[in-house]
């Protein structure tokens, strides 16, 4: 894995306005990481490929996350400051298979992938999703066996509360993929918990990016003739430097 340069980043966002996002996480995991095949990356859990993520979001804006947060209650807006490092999770040695006993069935299965998610997103699966959660939707595409007793058993079969105990620990095995970040509001004093989602937020911040970025280079091409990809080939002090001198 690799950092992106200035101009493979804008490639990035203009491929990206027409994705959705969990395509874009691919994008991005695919110009980060030349080595690795875009099947794998794919079939990365939801966890590795947001530990990658915040890797590259920290090798590009830096290991401080600033965001803002509402709270639900009175409607004050909290400023949230934290570290990459606060919310990292160790994906290091990554689960293939995992193996539960709920009740009296034994299921087997797999984490969540990013095809997984596309699977969800862009069409009905197998389940009918106007009678199916997306609870159970996830899980009939990463059941690998269910058995009660020694005997097969159907997806269908599995009591509610059998589901939620295999989506809850599907969470606590890839950790990295459900990072909530537990908020305290200064104003009315009520605390509540928030999911933090890398994906959305890193892109939001490589959009803001992308049209400033856009803006210098129109600035400085406009003042001095010079093309494109000479001015995104500047570090970004040279490039605020020449900017100043237009003012």
């Amino acid at each position: 894995m690799r950092s992106l340069s200035a101009a493979e980043l804008l490639n990035v966002w203009e491929q990206g306005l027409a994705q959705l996002p969990v395509q874009r996480a691919l994008t991005l995991l695919v110009a980060a990481c030349p080595e690795i095949p875009s099947e794998d990356l794919a079939r990365l859990s939801i966890g590795q490929r947001d530990a990658l993520l915040l890797t590259l979001r920290e090798w590009l804006f830096g290991s401080q996350v600033q965001s803002v947060a509402t709270c639900p209650v009175c409607g004050d807006r909290l400023e949230l400051c934290f570290q990459v490092a606060d919310i990292r999770v160790d994906t290091s040695n990554p689960v293939e298979t995992c193996s539960l006993q709920v009740a009296d069935y034994e299921v087997q299965f797999r984490l969540p992938n990013s095809l997984d998610l596309l699977a969800m997103t862009t069409s009905s699966s197998l389940c009918d999703t106007e009678t199916a959660s997306p609870a159970k939707m996830l899980l009939h595409r990463c059941l690998l066996n269910i058995s009660s007793e020694g005997k097969e058993q159907s997806w269908e079969q599995l009591p509610p509360s059998a589901i939620n105990e295999v989506v809850q620990q599907m969470a606590q095995i890839d950790a990295q993929a459900d990072v909530q970040l537990h908020l305290d509001c200064p104003n009315c004093q009520h605390q509540w918990q928030t999911v933090f989602d890398i994906v959305s937020f890193f892109w939001t911040e490589i959009h803001a990016w992308a049209e400033r970025t856009l803006s210098e280079v129109h600035a400085l091409a406009t003042a001095y003739g010079w093309g494109e990809q000479d001015i995104l080939a500047m570090s970004p002090y040279r490039r605020r430097l020449y900017l100043e001198m237009l003012l």
